[in-house]
């Protein structure tokens, strides 16, 4: 095979998932999948002005699943040649003849399946010798250095490039392929007063180079970042306003996406169990997929499992419309498929789809809503109970008096129940974060617990 890892490579993919999926026919599957997938990057990291780490990736896999009757097998393997395809659908094969049957087992329904591929134009391969990364992190981490005094010491910056190929195929007749991208720059940042030393970071991603943000600007913002923490202090046991910056909004709805998840749905292992229809946002919040979004981090024309994506209102007017599902999970529901076999396809929240209105305010107007509280800006630990929806994290960030950032606070630790934080959100900031599968502002929760001295 080839070096290069584009859309040239499909071809070539198609030929190991076929070969595959006749092998398991040959092996007396009723049914059988195949997954092919190519991968590449380099990663550059510099530390002080001295390179630490330069690594190139290079990998390849294939993972087949048979089923014999509803008995299922699943085997794995990064050799692409005939002979370990021949060996893994053996595995495969030998595995599902000594598994239960489940009733609930099998591949997506034929109808499911995308029948048209959309190109949503996500490869854009970045031609960057390893020489050309180390010169862009040493720029980002030198302007972040260079821009305060108070910057003594660094964690270093990365630049990374990343493409793939990505091949499925089923016994229903599915074979499809599609390449994408993806480039990131990130910087850490220490800052230090006297006794005190504060870390931060910022960080870029996108499907095209040309997307990043300028590497001294990433290096700059980390280094605004970390100076902004120096002379944190500590606050008082109380209750109070929660601000989340973009980036940590996204895990609160994460904890949601959690929730409405199929598996969590029909294990009984959710704070959401059973909701849909029922109101879980206030009323002004509507959460749409949108899968087909050019150049998206999250976009795919179909699902882990062949099944076509669509649009799709999540949540309409703070009210659960249906779960997230692939085929196992919606048959063990008896509902039907919605497409999200292996993910979400970028959620937009109402600041993101419909713009201004009286819940959505830029991230100054946020400050002078909540008036005094907390603004969020690092989540440390795991203290997340997906069944009980009990809330308990670590945090570090500022707090606001009369609408303004007043001083920086940190080993504080909030705590809550998501589904009554979810029903508590005030407003949705304008700041909108592009850089994950979860779009959104700044998110204002009206009331939590804030645990301190």
């Amino acid at each position: 095979m080839s070096q290069s890892v584009d859309a040239s490579r499909i071809s070539e993919l198609k030929e190991v998932v076929g070969l595959a999926l006749t092998l398991a026919r040959t092996a007396g599957a009723s049914q059988a999948e195949a997954d092919a997938s190519l991968q590449r990057g380099l990663s550059a990291t510099v530390r002080l002005g001295q390179i630490d780490t330069i690594e190139y990736h290079r990998d390849r896999g294939l993972a087949v699943t048979l089923y014999f009757g509803q008995a299922k097998g699943s085997a794995s393997t990064a050799d692409l040649r005939p002979e370990a395809v021949r060996e893994i659908v053996q595995k495969a094969a030998a595995i599902a003849r000594h598994t239960a049957a489940d009733e609930f087992a099998g591949l997506a329904d034929p109808e499911a399946l995308a029948h048209d591929v959309p190109d949503l134009d996500l490869y854009h391969p970045w031609d960057l010798a390893p020489e050309q990364a180390i010169t862009l992190a040493r720029d980002c981490e030198a302007a972040g250095l260079e821009s305060d005094a108070r910057l003594k010491n660094s964690d270093g910056a990365s630049v990374n490039t990343h493409s793939g190929v990505r091949v499925y195929g089923n016994s229903h007749g599915f074979l499809q392929g599609y390449p994408s991208t993806s480039h990131s720059i990130s910087c850490a940042l220490v800052a230090q007063e006297g006794e005190q030393m504060q870390r931060d970071y910022w960080h870029s991603i996108a499907r095209r180079a040309q997307g990043l943000e300028d590497a001294a600007a990433i290096g700059r913002h980390a280094g605004r970042r970390a100076v902004q923490r120096l002379g944190a202090r500590r606050l008082s046991t109380r209750r109070a306003a929660v601000l989340f910056a973009p980036e940590l909004a996204r895990g609160i709805y994460g904890h949601f996406i959690g929730a409405i998840r199929g598996a969590s749905q029909y294990r009984r292992a959710s704070f959401l169990l059973d909701a849909a229809g029922q109101q879980i946002f206030p009323a002004f919040l509507d959460i749409v997929e949108r899968p087909h979004l050019p150049q998206a981090l999250a976009s795919s024309p179909f699902d882990a499992e062949g099944v076509t994506t669509r649009d799709r209102e999540l949540v309409r007017a703070g009210v659960l419309q249906g779960y997230v599902l692939g085929s196992y999970s919606a048959r063990k529901l008896g509902l039907q498929t919605t497409g999200n076999a292996g993910g979400i396809h970028n959620l937009l929240l109402a600041a993101a789809c419909a713009g201004a209105s009286q819940n959505s305010a830029s991230f100054e107007q946020l400050l002078g809503l909540m008036g005094q509280g907390l603004y969020v800006t690092e989540l440390m630990g795991q203290g997340v109970n997906g069944v009980t929806g009990d809330y308990s994290r670590g945090a570090s960030g500022f707090w606001v008096e009369n609408g303004a950032i007043a001083y920086p606070v940190h080993e504080l630790t909030i705590a809550g129940n998501l589904r009554q934080m979810l029903r508590a959100i005030v407003a949705i900031g304008t700041d909108v974060d592009m850089q994950g599968a979860i779009r959104t502002g700044s998110l204002l929760i009206e009331d939590m617990t804030i645990a301190g001295e």
